[in-house]
Formats: structure tokens, sequence, C-alpha cells
């Protein structure tokens, strides 16, 4: 007979078999040495590149269940989220007098929304002018609103206004939005409802002479260059022409969601290249599955069914077109019921695809939250810390979450203003 071991021996051993046969219900302790996703969420300065701008007690359909900003101060603090770029910005508009004069007001209204809401005591927030501003505030734990504008047709013809906005704080500049304008051709031509006609792909070839007057300004203002909403050869154009790397602010993989608002891997390649930084947004419409036949099918149903032309497949901004509200809004709940399953995994694939493509020196968030974006896990500001998570199960280190989040947008912040 063996001779009998000692309990606490015979106890050690006995744990050790169980543990090497995974029959052990013990729960896994983190790496001491490793910090975890809070920690790493918490360290880091994190920024969504753009948001479009909630005023308060104005009828939106693109707030939260509870009617406040997706990126609502509360909001920014449960999610961890540092600073926010807040878009002066405006949909589409005639390109006449009193179509520049109204989309000048809504400018003017939603400039003085984020202001108040900056000098509000209650955010504990501010206005970030510079990246040492915003670092400096965040130390002593405050919000950052960095402004933002987007389609030059608030600019009219009159390229001083580029000076104006700057000079009340806006950083990021974006040309266009849908539709074309007097500056630059959109990556989403615009139906028109007067002619019953869609604008041609291309009015200017791109940047028009007045484009390029404006690209060169903000380069000699400090402003940073956003590309998302332009055409393909607007943005290459724009890449060639800026004096400091451009970002885009809310855009997405073309060759993962083939719809002409995402970027060509063209585009991607030359944003790295000029050291430029996309971030990806969480909106359905740019992360759907494209090569899905199936998927494509329906989508195309339900656009002719509201009258939209089927060969044009982009599943929600199109919806401008609708006359009938009724109509759109059945369309549009249609369109979200189809692409209800897309969640932050999807998301995350077109980060990978960039990060694995040009580096990760050159990918980024920008959300495009308060305009229809959202989607399971990443609903608004509130669950940004789920984003951190989600990269790190990827495989993708502190420093590199701490690039994706905000280091990139800050060097090309830095890069920008020193233009001046």
């Amino acid at each position: 007979m063996l001779p009998r071991l000692p309990k606490l021996i015979s106890f050690s051993l006995v744990l050790l078999l169980l543990q090497a046969c995974g029959e052990t219900n013990q729960t896994p302790q983190p790496d001491a040495g490793k910090p975890d996703a809070q920690t790493i969420h918490r360290e880091a300065l994190t920024i969504d590149a753009h948001a479009d701008i909630e005023i308060p007690g104005q009828p939106s359909a693109y707030v939260g269940p509870d009617g406040l900003s997706q990126v609502a101060p509360n909001k920014m603090r449960t999610g961890g989220l540092d600073a926010v770029v807040l878009s002066i910005a405006v949909g589409p508009k005639p390109r006449t007098a009193d179509g520049f004069a109204d989309a000048r007001k809504i400018a003017e209204n939603e400039l003085a929304a984020v202001q108040a809401m900056a000098a509000d005591p209650a955010n504990n927030a501010m206005i970030a002018t510079d990246p040492e501003s915003l670092l400096a505030a965040n130390e002593q734990g405050q919000l950052g609103f960095i402004l933002g504008m987007q389609n030059a047709l608030i600019l009219g013809t009159d390229l001083t206004y580029v000076d104006e906005l700057f000079e009340a704080g806006v950083r990021v500049f974006a040309l266009t939005h849908m539709g074309h304008n007097d500056f630059a051709d959109s990556s989403r031509p615009l139906f028109m409802a007067a002619t019953g006609r869609r604008e041609p792909d291309a009015e200017h070839g791109g940047l028009s002479d007045l484009g390029v007057a404006a690209i060169r300004r903000i380069n000699a203002l400090g402003g940073i260059v956003d590309i998302s909403q332009l055409s393909r050869q607007a943005a290459l154009q724009v890449m060639d022409l800026s004096t400091s790397p451009v970002i885009a602010s809310h855009s997405n993989v073309q060759a993962l969601t083939s719809v002409s608002r995402n970027l060509s891997d063209e585009e991607i390649d030359r944003m790295a290249a000029t050291g430029g930084v996309i971030h990806v947004a969480p909106f359905r419409g740019y992360l759907f599955d494209s090569a899905n036949a199936q998927l494509d099918r329906a989508i195309r149903d339900v656009r002719l069914a509201a009258g939209i032309d089927e060969d044009y497949l982009y599943p929600f901004e199109l919806y401008w077109e609708i006359q009938d509200a009724e109509v759109k809004a059945r369309f549009l709940t249609d369109v979200r019921g189809l692409l209800d399953d897309i969640d932050l995994d999807n998301m995350l694939d077109h980060v990978d695809y960039i990060a694995k493509r040009v580096g990760v020196d050159h990918v980024g968030i920008g959300t495009d939250f308060n305009h229809g974006s959202g989607i399971d896990g990443y609903a608004d500001a509130s669950e940004a810390l789920n984003v951190t998570k989600g990269l790190l199960a990827r495989g993708y280190s502190q420093e590199d979450v701490t690039k994706i989040w905000g280091g990139n947008f800050l060097r090309v912040w830095r890069q920008a203003a020193q233009q001046e």
C-alpha cells in the first residue's frame, strides 16, 4: 500500500489536476501587471470626432429615448467620453440667397446652443480651441466640446465667413453634406424635387476654385480639414492640396459596405500616406453587409415601395427625396428593421480593416450621434467603454486603444495648428 499523503499536499495536487483538466469553476484572475479595460479607458483621452448638435426644446427624431442628446454631458460622463466634436451642420437647402440665409441662421443657433451648454456650470464643460486647452481641461475633470462645421452651404459663397467661424471657436471644417454646393461635390448627389432629377455625379470635378481657396484658408488659420461626405475626387484633391493631415470625421469602409458615403481603398491609402485619420461610425447604414444578396434585394424592395430609384443603393440618407411624411416614416422604420441585427462587432470590423490595411495610427472613432447613428452595444456616449472592451478583446494594446480613442485626432490637430 502506498503511504498516505498529508492532507494539505493531497488537496494541492487535486486542485492542480483539476485546473490542468479544466474542471475547476474558479474565476480566472486578471493579469496583475496588465490594466483592465476600465483603467485603460479612463487613462486615454477619449474623443468622438463627430456628433450633430441637438438644441434643447426643439423637436428631433434623433435624440435618445430619454429625449436628450446622445452625447449629453451626463451620458459622456457615464461612458467615460472626454470630448466630442459638435458639428454646426445643415442639410440640403436651395443654393439661393434665402437658402444661404436659412443655413446661416441654423448654424448660428447651433453655435449658441453649444456656447450655452459650455457656460452652464452644471455641465462642467468648456469649448476647446487648441489641443493644450483640451488637455488642461481634462486634467481638471472638465468635458471638452470641440466645434466643427459641416456643409459649406453655411458659407453661401462667402469665404470670409470661415474666418468668423474660426474666431467663434470652430476648428474642424467639412465642405459638404448631401448635395453639391458652390465649394465641392458631395459623395451623395441630391434628388431635386423641383426638377424630378438627381444632381449629376460631379458638378465641379471635385473642388471648385472656391473650394480650393477654402482649403488654403482653413490651413492658414490652423483648422482641421474634414473630408467626410466629399466625393472621391474631391477628397483626393483635398489630400493633395492640404498642407496638414486631414481627417474623415465619420466615414466607414466601402470595401465592407458599398455605399458612396464610405471611403474607397484608394482614399484610405491616401489618408495614411498623408498622415490622416479615418474615424469609424456606429451607423447601420454605413455598416450593413452590402454583399448579402438577400439583404440587398430587401432594401431595394423597400426603396421601390417608397418610390425611390432602385439603382441607387443607400439605405437611409436618400429619404430626403420622399415627399410624403407617412411614406417617409414607414420607409425609415422598414429599413431600420432590415438592419436591426447590426452591432458593435460590425463597427469594429471596419476599425480592423483600416488598422490592418494602413496601420492603427490612421483610425479613430467618430459616431455621427444625433443623426441616426447608434447600434447594439454603442447606442450613445454612455456606452463608449464597450468600444474599448471590444478593441482589447480583438488584441489591440493599451497604446493602440489610446491612439484610436483620441491620440490620432490630437496628433492631426497639433499638426494643423502649427500651420498658423
